[in-house]
């Protein structure tokens, strides 16, 4: 025929090769079951968690931006040239970035395809019957045999006694016996589950509580107080769905601070103990509370917690005017540089002090000693010997352009240099060059760096976070096993036993427990000495 004609004649290379099949190109829809296939398997999953825990070692090496963000600030100018790379990339921002949160939620997508069919399929093991008896006994890993006089019904009876803590089924066998299948451990498994659904709850409580909470940093100094409003912040990130008006109504004063340093030794220097003692009031119209604040010890009022996170020292200045009038007089907290001797930084602003602005850069070593070189230097972290250096500017301060300023940088471009300080104690006066005034270093308090955390799923976290331990704990000391039995009548009219076990993990108390059962059972059932002709593997 035509059709067979043009087969015969065709090139051999129009043809396929001879046992190599082509194969469908897969659709869309293929594919994309393919990659849901690929994302909810447990070793992606676990992939993801590995990549979560590795994402996160950035966030502990380096300062972030929502705990210190005057530790970032430093990290600036201390690194000028490797922070702008770092901060491209969110390292300090991490737990905000945007790659950890598409790991976060494609984690989450994989624990949820992945253990909620696993629990489901769990479940329904839970209630179906435990496996038949194996037609060979003898090939599990515990096997043993004896004979006795009783009925088949009897032993089956009192196995199930035995294994009353099992979950147990009995058959008819064809050849008129008795068998019993017996399963426990089943908390393992549930562990297994609950551990992971647990898991899954605390990312679901994480994200709650990222998109219902707020975080806030702020420097009190000694003295001074406190009202939970948005200005109130030197640095604030509010969950998506927070507004101003969902901050709630707490303010607190700082009464006194109290820091402890070592004194002597090779530990000289290092810190003690920290603390600050606060009145509070949960609204205006609350009565006020005290509160020893401590590093493990917040202030709770109204869901949010008050951390105390730092401290450092805040001069305190007195600016008087050519004209004699004092146009600025509190203390101005400084960043410091190091904490082995907190040497620190500040800027002084002063806009009222007339035609011309003044403006101050100052450090204050709170220990100052002359050092090998013979510059000065601080040489303990605690006030030993106060002093303060200043350089002052006068001109245009910049700050009525519209534009927002940090209060830790002096922008300088309008404005000239009028020299530097001589070393100022406190009391000290610096008469300033061109008659445009003095300052006067009066004195210093300390302030603290403090975190205010509002998270309203943070007991839904923690009650799934013991879940997942108690899971763990299940997965970790809950032994699945299973026992069977048969028991044979022989033509003498004796009943062969055989009692059999298998466990799902490696343990050799499990052997012994098997073999535990098998003698107990025979000897419930023995009224005479039978032979035992038990074996075991």
């Amino acid at each position: 025929m035509p059709t067979e004609s043009a087969s015969a004649t065709a090139p051999a290379a129009a043809r396929p090769p001879a046992g190599d099949p082509e194969l469908p190109r897969l659709s869309a829809l293929g594919w994309a079951r393919w990659a849901w296939r690929i994302l909810t398997s447990m070793r992606t999953a676990l992939i993801l968690l590995f990549l979560l825990a590795v994402g996160a070692i950035p966030g502990s090496m380096l300062p972030q931006r929502g705990v210190s963000v005057e530790q970032v600030r430093n990290y600036f100018l201390e690194h000028p040239d490797l922070a702008p790379w770092l901060d491209r990339f969110y390292l300090f921002d991490v737990y905000s970035s945007p790659w950890y949160a598409a790991i976060y939620l494609l984690l989450f997508v994989s624990l949820t395809g992945c253990v909620l069919p696993r629990a489901a399929a769990h479940y329904r093991a839970m209630r179906a019957r435990p496996p038949k008896t194996p037609r060979n006994l003898a090939r599990m890993p515990y096997s043993a045999t004896f004979t006795t006089a009783a009925p088949p019904e009897q032993v089956v009876t009192a196995a199930r006694a035995l294994l009353r803590r099992h979950r147990v089924d009995t058959a008819e066998e064809p050849d008129g016996g008795r068998a019993l299948a017996a399963e426990t451990g089943y908390l393992r498994e549930t562990g297994n589950v609950l551990f992971h659904l647990a898991l899954l709850a605390l990312l679901v409580a994480l994200g709650a509580g990222s998109f219902l909470g707020y975080r806030g940093n702020m420097l009190v100094v000694e003295g001074d107080g406190f009202a939970n409003t948005l200005t109130s912040y030197d640095a604030f990130f509010p969950g998506t769905a927070v507004d101003e008006g969902d901050l709630q109504p707490f303010s607190f004063t700082v009464e006194e601070f109290q820091a402890s340093f070592i004194e002597e030794g090779d530990l000289s220097g290092q810190a003690a103990a920290f603390s600050a003692d606060l009145t509070y009031r949960a609204a205006p119209d609350a009565p006020e509370g005290r509160h020893h604040l401590a590093v493990n010890h917040p202030l709770s009022v109204d869901g949010a917690q008050v951390y105390l996170l730092g401290h450092g020292y805040a001069p305190e200045f007195r600016v008087t005017n050519a004209e004699g009038e004092v146009v600025f007089d509190q203390a101005v907290p400084f960043i410091a540089r190091e904490e082995t001797a907190f040497t620190s930084d500040g800027v002084i602003k002063v806009p009222d002090a007339g035609e011309e602005q003044l403006g101050f850069t100052g450090v204050f070593l709170p220990s100052a000693a002359e050092g090998p070189d013979g510059e000065l230097v601080s040489t303990f972290p605690g006030t030993r010997n106060p002093v303060v250096t200043l350089t002052g500017y006068q001109g245009d301060l910049g700050m009525d352009d519209g534009g927002s300023q940090s209060v830790y940088q002096l922008y300088t471009d309008d404005m000239r240099e009028l020299g530097e300080s001589p070393e100022l104690s406190p009391g000290d006066t610096w008469e300033l060059p061109d008659g445009a005034g003095e300052i006067t270093f009066t004195g210093y308090r300390d302030y603290i760096s403090m975190q205010v955390n509002s998270n309203p799923a943070r007991v839904p976290a923690l009650v799934a976070a013991a879940t997942a331990v108690a899971g763990l704990l299940a997965t970790l000391f809950v032994r699945p096993r299973r026992a069977w039995v048969r028991a044979r009548t022989r033509e003498d009219g004796r009943t062969v036993v055989e009692v059999a076990g298998l466990s799902k993990i490696e343990n050799a108390a499990l052997t012994a427990e098997f073999h535990q059962f098998a003698t107990s059972l025979r000897d419930r059932l023995r009224e005479t000495p039978a032979t035992d002709t038990g074996t075991k593997e």
